[in-house]
Parts: structure tokens; C-alpha cells; sequence
């Protein structure tokens, strides 16, 4: 997807960052946003971001204009040799992983005519990437796990997806750790409230008390307790505040 975004002199937008259960490769092509409360103090022009660790604001002044690769949960380790659980909450600078192509890439996709031109060049980047990586039988293995998380919208336990993997619960929590980024409790939790951020998006007539029920929620407690912690806002701030859209679902 793309984005081009053009405020007024002096005018910024600050937005609000939350665990999607995607990672995300991002080229930035005119003004690079600012990082507001995250680890890392600033942005290069291409970076890979792995699984959010918590939220976090961008600051966007001036002229941004990007181009940005959303990979499904097990994507980005078709294409990366390294695993995806080393960039738990990290931000990492493409020229990192792979410098000449990146660099390369960057100079390209700057110069490319409209978007649909931008989308090529970055296909045959991520095809040659894919030619020099072995078909990876866990892979296959953790895209039926996916699945089952997926359309149980987060509510599934780990013995049942290891067991369907035919891996003992240690093993299918290393192999998901090191193929998707972040640990199957972490991303099932970063589902179910994706699934309560499309959930409301629909159903904007329920009550906070309802709409934890709907959404697979103990109580509306736990429900407060993990928006805390994903958005860093209480659901009842954060639906005054952002639009109750998710990444993940449609």
C-alpha cells in the first residue's frame, strides 16, 4: 500500500501505533515521520518492523509520502534469513539485512512513475529474495495453526494448535517464535483485540460490557486490561480517540 500525504506548512498529525500481528516493510520516499515514546529515537528511509511490543505515536509534518509491504504472519520469514523473533519490538534499518539491494531499491522506487510501478519493483525484490530460500516444512505446518487462530478470532488454546502441528507444546512455541515474530500467547492476544477493534467497527451500538462478551472477553475488566496494554488507552478512550479499524481483519 502506499500513502502520500501533503498538511499545510506547520500543520502535524500525530497517530497512534498498536500491535496489528503483522510486520510491516516501509520505504519512505519524502518526509520520514518523527517516533514519539518508542526505544528507538528516529527512522531510515527503508525499515522492516517486526511485531509491536506495545504502542507507540508517529509524528507526521511536512510531506510524507511512502510505500509499505504488509506481510501476513508468516510472510516476512519466506523472505529474511534470520528469525523473525529477533526483531520482537524492533524497527530495523533494511541496509541491515540486505545493503546493496536496499539501497538500490530505495534510489527505484523513488524515481518510479505512479504506484502500480512501485508495486513491480518491489515484487521483483521480494521474488529474488524468495528464489534463494528453501521451501521450510514448518512453514506449511504453521499456516494450518494460523488458520485455526484466525478463525477462532484469538480464542483457541496452544496444546490443541501444537497438537494439530504434531509438535509438543515447547517445540510449536520455539517454531512460531522463529517463523511468525512474537510468541503464539503474545499473537493471539494481538488477534482477539484486532477482532474487538473490527468487531466495534460493525456493531457500534453495543456497550463496552457487550461488546467484551461478543468478542471473547472474561469480563469487560480484561477486555480494559488488554487495551491498556496493546493501545495504552482504556477501550472507552480509545474509541473516542481513533477509529475502530483493524489491520488484520477486514
Amino acid at each position: 500500500w502506499g500513502l502520500e500525504n501533503c498538511l499545510m506548512p506547520g500543520e502535524e498529525h500525530v497517530q497512534r501505533i498498536v500491535p496489528n500481528g503483522l510486520m510491516d516493510l516501509t520505504f519512505y520516499l519524502g518526509d520520514k515521520p518523527g517516533l514519539l515514546n518508542h526505544q528507538q529515537e528516529s527512522l531510515e528511509n527503508a525499515v522492516l518492523a517486526g511485531h509491536c511490543n506495545g504502542p507507540y505515536d508517529l509524528k507526521v509534518t511536512g510531506n510524507m509520502r511512502l510505500f509499505s509491504v504488509s506481510f501476513r504472519p508468516l510472510g516476512a520469514s519466506m523472505f529474511f534469513n534470520l528469525p523473525m523473533s529477533e526483531l520482537y519490538g524492533c524497527i530495523v534499518p533494511l541496509r541491515f539485512l540486505i545493503k546493496n539491494q536496499a539501497e538500490q531499491l530505495e534510489s527505484e522506487l523513488y524515481e518510479a512513475i505512479g504506484f502500480q510501478e512501485q508495486v513491480q519493483l518491489v515484487e521483483r525484490f521480494l521474488t529474488s529474495l524468495l528464489e534463494k530460500k528453501d521451501n521450510d516444512f514448518g512453514q506449511r505446518r504453521l499456516q494450518e495453526s494460523i488458520s485455526l487462530i484466525n478463525c477462532n478470532k484469538g480464542l483457541v488454546e496452544v496444546e490443541k494448535l501444537a497438537a494439530k502441528a504434531c509438535w509438543s507444546r515447547k517445540q510449536f512455541e520455539r517454531n512460531f517464535q522463529e517463523l511468525v515474530g512474537t510468541s503464539p500467547k503474545q499473537f493471539m492476544r494481538v488477534v482477539r483485540f484486532q477482532n474487538t477493534l473490527c468487531f466495534r467497527g460493525k456493531n457500534n451500538h453495543l456497550s463496552l460490557t457487550e461488546l467484551a462478551y461478543e468478542c471473547g472477553f472474561f469480563d469487560q475488566s480484561h477486555m480494559i486490561a488488554d487495551f491498556r496494554y496493546l493501545s495504552g488507552k482504556t477501550p472507552g478512550q480509545y474509541f473516542a480517540e481513533c477509529e475502530p479499524v483493524s489491520d488484520y481483519f477486514d
